[in-house]
């Protein structure tokens, strides 16, 4: 079996340099090349990692050590890229979101069922310690009925953040704001740990900042186990805070803040319930800068588990399928708000 797979990165902004932390780190990755239609960007990237470089995408998809694309472009960009790279058969491994509309979505998925490579949708905070914990507690039962399940993304981000990239704020390529751009890692662990959301009631505004998408959000939602819960996503609240899931149930409740356990409280205390709260997690949070305090810790694990995926001929833990259910549900929140009315979801 073949130790390490070759990698390449197509998109060299913001984000791209976590992705090649991420795999030069990895002991099962290697980084192969970096491409960007900005050349400067490229060569910056590959300098910086002592990697080749291109603005040229059949240079990627033809390069025989390349086994794996990474894209990490401005989100409505990712369906053609993607679909090409399936084709040259390549594996992918997509930035968050998977597209901006469901119908994106389902062309790349399908584009890598038929031709039968592997496709994973980054989404790290699935992968943090205490995202593990609270997953296994939910599935030991140990809340009994969850009552609430809530999600909350309070963050902020200045005018010149959306004037820094001509695509941030618009529907054309970020495909939305505050939730699909900002607050989906938040909602993609919401539904994971709580399962299919039944149904949702939402408003949306652009309350601060002068964009095409909204910069704030609140939906109720209604999960199919019965329990019920809240979205709140923003980027409008100075200076900015960590991001929090709270699950509540008739025998605990469990706080994640910023992925890392803050409150854990059971009517049936385990032994092991005494250390959780101090769980290694690496401290990462987008709450007043979309990098500064981020780590790719997390998309080394993703990354890993890619790799594993691969090697051993199953699926990603975060496969196509799982990175559409939380553009779904964003998309729903936002039909939710401009028709008035409730949206069900999966029908």
């Amino acid at each position: 079996m073949k130790k390490e797979l070759g990698f390449a990165i197509i998109g060299c902004g913001n984000i791209a340099p976590f992705h090649a932390r991420a795999i030069q780190e990895s002991k099962s990755a290697r980084l192969v090349v970096v491409g960007d239609t900005i050349i400067k960007n490229a060569e910056k990237l590959g300098k910086e990692f002592k990697v080749k470089w291109t603005d040229n995408l059949n240079v990627i998809l033809s390069d025989p050590e390349v086994e794996v694309v990474n894209i990490a472009t401005p989100s409505g960009l990712h369906r053609d890229l993607a679909v090409a790279a399936a084709k040259a058969g390549k594996h992918i491994i997509v930035e968050k979101p998977l597209e901006i509309t469901l119908a994106k979505c389902d062309d790349i998925i399908r584009a890598a069922r038929e031709n039968m490579v592997k496709l994973a949708v980054i989404f790290p905070s699935r992968f943090k310690n205490g995202s593990q914990e609270l997953k296994k507690a939910i599935r030991n039962n140990r809340f009994g009925r969850i009552a609430l399940a809530d999600a909350n993304i309070k963050w902020y981000r200045s005018d010149e953040y959306y004037k820094s990239g001509a695509w941030r704020g618009t529907w054309a390529l970020d495909g939305g704001g505050a939730l699909m751009n900002q607050s989906i890692h938040t909602v993609d662990l919401l539904q994971w740990l709580m399962g299919e959301v039944e149904s949702i009631k939402a408003y949306t505004g652009t309350i601060t900042h002068t964009i095409e998408v909204e910069d704030t959000a609140c939906a109720v939602v209604k999960f199919r186990n019965g329990a019920l819960g809240v979205i709140e996503g923003s980027t409008s609240c100075y200076p900015g805070r960590d991001d929090e899931i709270a699950i509540h149930g008739e025998k605990g409740t469990a706080i994640l803040v910023a992925g890392k356990i803050k409150e854990w409280t059971f009517k049936e205390p385990e032994a092991s319930d005494e250390v959780l709260p101090t769980t290694t997690d690496v401290a990462s949070s987008g709450a007043s800068d979309p990098i500064a305090s981020l780590s790719h810790e997390y998309h080394r694990r993703q990354i890993e588990d890619m790799v594993e995926a691969i090697q051993k001929d199953r699926e990603p833990l975060v496969n196509g399928e799982e990175g559409r259910k939380a553009v779904e549900i964003i998309l729903a929140i936002y039909k939710s708000s401009r028709e008035n009315c409730e949206v069900k979801l999966g029908v």
